[in-house]
């Protein structure tokens, strides 16, 4: 078995389209987050998600420690909220307007939604970690489109014509979460 290169690895799956989160938390002291593309739904009943934090993420363990977070799916306009979430600023949420999910952790203004957890479970994968989280409220969906990463940019999403649809759909609704 040959090893795969790293950078074509990464190469290779900049070509899967991406959406773009912030995973966040309150430590009680103060809130804590960071951005975040490996985010999914995994399962409906019960409803869990998960996202894949970095083993090296200094706010991973105050994530973890808290046992609950929230995950804001950022609306395309919200690159600058990207950059700041996906950097290691100081005060990242001085830069932006949040208010509390139940749970207390943050959730982003101008978000499309959120989703409300409590760390169910957490794998070791490689240098990253998977962290399950079991839903535990929902924010109301905007009629905004998502921010999206491709092939090492952010890009957006423009709906597909109306005459392709059919020949794109799902075979079947148990294909699809």
């Amino acid at each position: 078995m040959s090893e795969v290169d790293s950078a074509r690895f990464r190469q290779a799956l900049g070509h899967f389209c991406t959406g773009i989160t912030v995973v966040a938390a309150h430590s009680g002291e103060e809130p804590v987050g960071f951005a975040c593309q490996s985010f999914a739904a995994l399962s409906l009943d019960p409803p869990l998600v998960l996202f894949c934090p970095s083993r090296t993420s200094r706010t991973w363990p105050v994530i973890e420690g808290t046992g609950r977070f929230a995950v804001s799916v950022l609306a395309e306009e919200q690159r600058d909220v990207s950059s700041v979430f996906g950097s290691r600023g100081a005060d990242k949420f001085g830069a932006v307007e949040w208010t509390r999910a139940p749970s207390g952790s943050p959730v982003l203004a101008g978000a499309l939604t959120w989703v409300d957890c409590e760390l169910d479970m957490v794998h070791e994968a490689g240098d990253h970690y998977v962290a399950v989280g079991r839903v535990t409220a929902l924010g109301d969906p905007s009629g905004g489109k998502p921010l999206l990463f491709y092939r090492g940019q952010y890009t957006g999403a423009e709906p597909l014509r109306n005459d392709l649809a059919p020949m794109l759909a799902w075979a079947a609704p148990d294909d699809w979460l």
